[in-house]
């Protein structure tokens, strides 16, 4: 079964990084769908992530006139999980106070699917108390965490706020993919479920 994953990509300097994430899961058979905010968008074009996805990049709330449906709400239906990677400050704190101005925003607040957010800052943005509450909070809500990491920051320093590695992203989206696929029903676990309640009698 081939599940889609909404990679939302934020304004930071590590926004590179997503580009590796998005071709390791598609490589991996995951239909990843991109959703860019304007700042990613300075960092990064949605170009090259419509070019290793195989799918259009979703940067507005406002993309496909010809859809009636609501934007936001289609993607987050169609979410299997959603991975937020880079994470931002802004991002984290928008969500944390249930503030939906953007199409990524709204579709995370619109979704009912597990949701990773993968933090990359500045060291003394990560550890300001105002973020780590923010953090707790969305942890409380159930959003899991990955990251951030030490290492050395763009602005020279050596300190914790480094995009966590990709692979290890990866590998924390593939098996939290391998959990859902577990909880689907096959048919024989359907078959002996009606055998047990008496349906599958004739």
């Amino acid at each position: 079964m081939s599940y889609t994953v909404i990679l939302g990509v934020t304004g930071s300097i590590a926004a590179y990084k997503a580009c590796e994430i998005t071709s390791s899961l598609t490589k991996a058979g995951v239909n990843v769908v991109v959703v860019m905010t304007k700042p990613a968008q300075r960092f990064v074009g949605p170009l090259t992530f419509r070019t290793l996805s195989k799918n259009e990049v979703v940067t507005s709330l406002f993309g496909r006139p010809e859809i009636h449906d609501p934007y936001h709400v289609s993607l987050a239906d169609r979410a299997d999980l959603i991975l937020v990677a880079p994470a931002t400050a802004a991002i984290i704190g928008k969500i944390a106070s249930g503030v939906a101005d953007d199409v990524l925003t709204c579709t995370l607040l619109a979704s009912r699917a597990g949701v990773i957010m993968a933090p990359a800052m500045d060291d003394n943005m990560y550890h300001h108390p105002i973020v780590q509450a923010n953090i707790s909070r969305l942890k409380e809500v159930g959003f899991k965490f990955i990251g951030p990491v030490e290492g050395r920051l763009s602005t020279g320093r050596i300190g914790v706020g480094r995009l966590a590695p990709v692979e290890e992203i990866v590998g924390v989206v593939l098996s939290e993919l391998e959990v859902l696929s577990a909880k689907q029903p096959t048919p024989a676990k359907e078959d002996v479920k009606r055998q047990a309640s008496g349906k599958g009698k004739g």
